[in-house]
């Protein structure tokens, strides 16, 4: 794994962790500064992977994952990330912190869910961590001091009919805030995931400002002319 990566000490101080294209007009960086935090509120496991996927474009290319049991590898690889060049850490318990510093030397960008609280003793050693190494610290939650916090403001998920059909993807608004020029929140409204997986802007006329997805139009028969249709029955929204 070591050799695989790139060394800590080549990292550190080197710019930002590119991102998918969709999301570099939110973050005031145009990417994911090295060696800080990244808090995503709510823990939004979309958002985290989507913000992860960039990194496949660095030279290691490594990334990993700890205390995320949950973490679809296949959504993963549906966002972008490389399976072959991500470390995954399952459950690592209350020893998460001494993982996530062992592997802030090895990998490009960590994605981490404590398994509690986070002291801000405890964040500001880390962080020490994180600017030695230049690696990005992505966390599912709060994290004390964190550089920038990015969060899902409102989402609606598309596909589904009257009990029937299959989800077919999500449109959110993405908002990112945090310190110096990040100060002032940047929003985006995406595709998270689309139709394939994969995240994307959504178009100008947005799908959230037009009205609910809706069955095709029933014809209301005309009394004694078989064949006849006559005012359409009401339309049922699709919630």
């Amino acid at each position: 794994m070591a050799s695989a990566a790139v060394p800590a000490e080549g990292r550190a101080g080197r710019g930002v962790v590119p991102v998918v294209p969709a999301l570099r007009e939110v973050l005031p960086d145009g990417g994911l500064r090295r060696g800080t935090a990244v808090s995503v509120a709510g823990g939004d496991t979309g958002l985290l992977l989507a913000l992860a996927a960039g990194v496949k474009e660095t030279e290691g290319g490594w990334a990993a994952a700890v205390g995320l049991p949950d973490l679809g590898l296949a959504a993963a690889e549906g966002y972008g990330l490389d399976l072959r060049r991500l470390l995954v850490a399952d459950d690592p318990g209350p020893h998460w912190a001494e993982v996530v510093s062992v592997l802030a030397g090895a990998v490009e960008l960590v994605m981490l869910r404590p398994d509690g609280p986070v002291p801000p003793k405890l964040a500001t050693r880390l962080a020490a961590v994180l600017r030695r190494s230049g690696c990005v610290l992505l966390v599912a939650g709060p994290w004390p001091g964190a550089a920038l916090r990015l969060g899902v403001r409102s989402g609606r998920w598309f596909g589904l009919g009257d009990g029937y059909g299959q989800l077919a993807g999500r449109q959110v608004e993405v908002v990112a805030e945090g310190r110096g020029s990040a100060v002032r929140g940047r929003t985006a409204r995406l595709w998270l995931p689309d139709e394939h997986g994969a995240v994307r802007p959504v178009p100008d006329r947005p799908v959230l400002d037009r009205p609910p997805l809706e069955r095709p139009v029933l014809e209301r028969p005309v009394p004694g002319r078989p064949g006849v249709v006559g005012q359409p029955l009401e339309r049922v929204a699709v919630v």
